[in-house]
């Protein structure tokens, strides 16, 4: 079985259970619930999120320079 990639990058740690037996309109009534509350929270704290995750996801080249890299140019 394939590894689930969720939106947090977790690949182990406690799971999360939820009812395998659920209607589809509970299903779709859950789902809903989850998008209205992504949407609050992006709405209120969308600039800090963003700032978060450019810092996350930018490189650092030549963050700790080996000595071999210390002749070659910067590009």
């Amino acid at each position: 079985m394939k590894p689930r990639h969720l939106p947090s990058g977790r690949q182990h740690g406690a799971p999360f259970i939820f009812a395998k037996d659920w209607t589809p309109e509970e299903a779709l009534a859950v789902f809903e619930l989850i998008d209205d509350l992504r949407e609050c929270i992006w709405e209120h704290y969308q600039i800090p999120i963003q700032g978060l995750l450019r810092a996350q996801r930018q490189t650092y080249p030549n963050a700790n320079p080996s000595s071999d890299d210390t002749h070659d140019p910067p590009f």
